[in-house]
């Protein structure tokens, strides 16, 4: 199964796709869609939208998943935020994609073992769980590590299905 990972944010977004085959991770490719905080609004929505259709036709994930936003002391930048993750899940919805969301914390739980990880730990282990995806930004690093979190419950619910049938 492929996954598509997606570390939300307005003037830049991060992206990684993962292979899962049974237990394995592969990674397949990580990227950064980048607006211009110049831009009008709604053009640096337009921006994410289009780059992230660009994503599922060129890799062809077949699930998706997302990090959820925190609660920022500033009400504005949650807005901004907040209307730049509607669009980001948005678009896999209407490619067909089913959506996970997922917590920073419990993304953090699931790839590093503590949900107060910082976010250097959460880099160096998806460098261990996936050697070859080389150097990658901050931004992909946590976006691969929302596609491990959603493959790891992907696979749990799976398993309980599986169990109580």
């Amino acid at each position: 199964m492929r996954v598509l990972g997606i570390d939300p944010g307005l003037q830049k977004t991060g992206w990684g796709i993962i292979n899962i085959n049974g237990n394995a991770l592969q990674f397949v490719a990580s990227g950064l869609i980048r607006t211009n905080p110049k831009e009008a609004m709604a053009r640096r929505l337009a921006a994410l939208h289009h780059g992230l259709i660009a994503v599922i036709d060129e890799w062809s994930p077949v699930e998706a998943a997302i990090e959820e936003t925190f609660v920022n002391k500033n009400p504005a930048s949650a807005l901004k935020l907040g209307q730049a993750r509607g669009v980001l899940l948005c678009v896999p919805a209407l490619k067909g994609l089913d959506v996970g969301e997922y917590s920073a914390n419990k993304v953090k739980k699931s790839v590093v073992g503590s949900g107060h990880a910082a976010k250097q730990q959460v880099g160096m282990m998806i460098k261990t769980l996936l050697p070859a995806c080389g150097t990658i930004s901050e931004d992909e690093a946590d976006a691969l590590a929302v596609a491990i979190t959603h493959a790891h419950y992907e696979a749990l619910g799976k398993t309980l299905l599986r169990a109580n049938t």
